[in-house]
């Protein structure tokens, strides 16, 4: 560690020799420039991590003390001097190390910013304050002439020092390089040279020193800041030695020391501020710029990516006008004109349900998504000028929060055309099949019942027996083929359907299959049940379907319990709710169920009959979901239908709101 010591001593005497050279008036009285103050504070805060700082601090005393006594102070006053700049240092450096880190330390950097300057100047001043009442102690005691001013004079005069000299600190490196700041730099140099030679020496009975502080100003706006704080520290020195020969404005005021010192200040505050301030702008405006560029960048990135895309994306505002698009859009949409940023992407784009028909715009799943619904992926068939012959795409819509609040949907279109008519083809081809395999199956079975007659008394009837339980389950799977085949392709014969009556009637049926069973018999439960207009045969294999469904999941030795109630649905829909206290179904396979061929554990059926049921409920214009029952262990079935709207059926609404039981549930027991 001694070279650095070596060094800041070194640079520390030079500093206290140039500063005495601005002493104004007697041999002992105050310099108006002191560098060896921020020089000192620079040392001790570099030291701070060694643990010989104290001894440095000690050198720093009595290189003072010497300094002093050398450039003609006496002893005893050097020894005050020693000690006062002593203390100020190490208060500085304690003071520095919590409230400046990283500033002048090894490795760190020179004050730079305006918050920098704005710490530095309460820290600058509490140390000044020690020195300087420590010194006027000092000097009252020794000399006993020592008045306020000089107090005054040693405060402002360090923390000037500490400002300008410790702003210098390590900006040398920052010389500009280019030429242009060069030739300005000058320029301004040379008119404040002028300025300051007219103001403190040809016209120097008149008190405009003010007016040379736009030259400073001009220099902390344009030049850099290193040459900027030159500038503070050269017409600064200038104006001092100007009034230390008395020339200029301030040389035949009384406290002519003190009010150089306040003006050197105001120098040092009004450029460093600005300088600073210039700095911070420049650095946030060139992160600004790297920002756009890294934005710009990554943005022409995702345009490329987005306009590469094969599948359809569209982002569409809160009132359902389109935001961005990618040509894939347009393309799939057939509308590549229309599907532009600003318009509206509604029905008139030719927008249908899979099995033609019209689909309003409320019922689109981007407009659902803004309503605050939860949309699952939703095919829809797309048929305009553009696509004469149609093409289904699958709608996959998420919903997006902004910053401030306004929602947006995020829309992604994928072309399922050539899979839906894959898949239509091989149930079209399964339900041929299923209805050519039920000839011979019925045959199997007429003939397996001969066999099991004939042979009955003897044990190969067992056998017999196991041929009618693969033909009857053989006969389950083809049958609900040939219901999901219906349900997809039967030409729909919508009328008024009194759920009321159908729901009666199923109950009944199932209470009968139970007693002959001799299983318990369920119990049911009706709430509020309007009427709806659907196909008859579809809705009753519906309705049959969900109940079985609930009463194969019925926990075993607990009679099952299933409820049915409906409430109106936004669209002219109703919405109808099948709860059971069965089993339940799995959180993660309540979409799952609804897949064809999806057989959950325990269960029985080929697999297609939830699969029909939601066919149905699409069909009709509706959705289905399996939700856990809110009321305690079970099932919730959630779908929907159109509401009645014929004569017949708002008098049967009227009906069932003047029943006594209206607002609650009516519980069958049939028989």
């Amino acid at each position: 560690m001694l070279p650095s010591t070596a060094r800041f001593a070194a640079l520390y005497l030079v500093a206290i020799v140039a500063g005495q050279l601005t002493v104004l008036g007697k041999p002992d009285a105050m310099p108006v420039i002191w560098p060896a103050t921020a020089v000192a504070a620079v040392w001790l805060v570099n030291r701070n991590d060694s643990r010989w700082r104290w001894a440095d601090a000690v050198v720093l005393g009595v290189l003072t003390a010497v300094a002093l006594v050398v450039t003609g102070m006496s002893p005893g006053l050097a020894l005050v001097h020693g000690a006062a700049a002593m203390i100020e240092a190490a208060v500085f450096a304690i003071a520095a190390i919590r409230w400046l880190p990283e500033v002048w330390t090894p490795g760190g950097r020179s004050l730079g910013t305006l918050g920098d300057l704005v710490r530095v100047l309460p820290v600058a001043t509490v140390a000044a304050l020690g020195g300087a009442v420590l010194g006027g102690i000092g000097e009252q005691l020794i000399t006993g002439d020592h008045s306020p001013t000089t107090v005054a004079v040693w405060l402002v005069r360090d923390v000037v020092s500490v400002l300008i000299f410790g702003g210098a600190a390590r900006r040398l490196r920052d010389l500009p390089s280019s030429r242009q700041n060069w030739l300005e730099a000058v320029m301004i140099y040379a008119i404040s040279a002028a300025a300051y030679f007219y103001v403190f020496s040809v016209n120097q009975d008149l008190p405009i020193g003010f007016a040379l502080l736009p030259l400073t100003v001009w220099a902390a706006l344009r030049l850099p800041t290193v040459l900027a704080i030159g500038h503070v520290m050269v017409f600064g020195t200038t104006a001092a030695v100007f009034t230390l020969h008395d020339h200029g404005p301030y040389a035949m005021i009384g406290a002519s020391s003190l009010i150089i010192q306040l003006y050197i200040g105001i120098l040092a505050l009004v450029g460093l501020s600005l300088a600073f301030s210039r700095d911070e702008r420049v650095g946030l405006i060139e992160r600004l710029r790297a920002s756009e560029h890294e934005a710009t960048e990554k943005a022409g990135l995702m345009t490329t990516i987005i306009n590469s895309m094969t599948e359809g994306l569209a982002i569409l505002d809160q009132s359902g006008h389109l935001v961005l698009r990618n040509p894939a859009a347009g393309r799939l949409l057939g509308s590549t004109e229309k599907v532009t940023g600003g318009v509206s992407l509604g029905s008139d784009y030719g927008f249908f349900h899979p099995d033609g028909a019209p689909l309003a715009d409320a019922e689109l799943p981007y407009q659902r998504a803004l309503a605050g619904e939860d949309v699952q992926p939703m095919d829809v068939l797309i048929r305009n000028a553009a696509v004469p012959e149609g093409r289904i795409v699958r709608f996959n819509v998420a919903r997006l929060a902004s910053p401030g609040g306004s929602q947006h949907v995020v829309v992604v279109f994928h072309d399922v055309t050539a899979d839906r008519r894959h898949r239509d083809e091989l149930m079209s081809f399964a339900g041929v099949v299923a209805h050519d395999l039920l000839n011979p199956l019925t045959t199997i079975e007429g003939w397996a019942e001969v066999l099991e007659s004939e042979l009955a008394g003897y044990k190969p009837a067992e056998r017999v027996s196991r041929i009618q339980r693969a033909a009857a389950r053989m006969r389950t799977f083809l049958n609900g083929l040939l219901a999901y085949t219906a349900a997809r392709d039967g030409k729909l014969m919508p009328t008024t359907i009194n759920l009321q009556l159908l729901l009666a009637d199923i109950a009944n049926s199932r209470y009968d299959q139970a007693e002959s069973n001799g299983a318990r018999p369920p119990q049911f439960a009706f709430g509020p049940l309007d009427a709806v207009d659907a196909d008859p045969v579809l809705a009753r294999q519906l309705f049959e379907s969900l109940i079985d469904n609930a009463l194969d999941l019925a926990t075993p030795g607990v009679a099952p319990q299933i409820s049915v109630s409906a409430q109106p649905a936004p669209n002219g829909m109703l919405r109808i709710d099948i709860l059971d206290n069965g089993r339940g179904i799995p959180a993660g396979m309540r979409q799952a169920v609804f897949t064809n061929f999806h057989r959950g554990e325990g269960h029985g059926g080929s697999g297609l009959e939830l699969a029909v049921c939601k066919r149905i409920v699409e069909r009709h214009g509706g959705t289905i979901e399996a939700t856990a029952n809110p009321y305690g262990g079970g099932t919730r079935m959630t779908f929907t239908l159109p509401a009645g709207r014929s004569a017949y059926a708002r008098t049967l609404e009227n009906q069932w709101q003047q029943r006594p039981q209206a607002t609650g549930a009516t519980a069958l027991h049939p028989r």
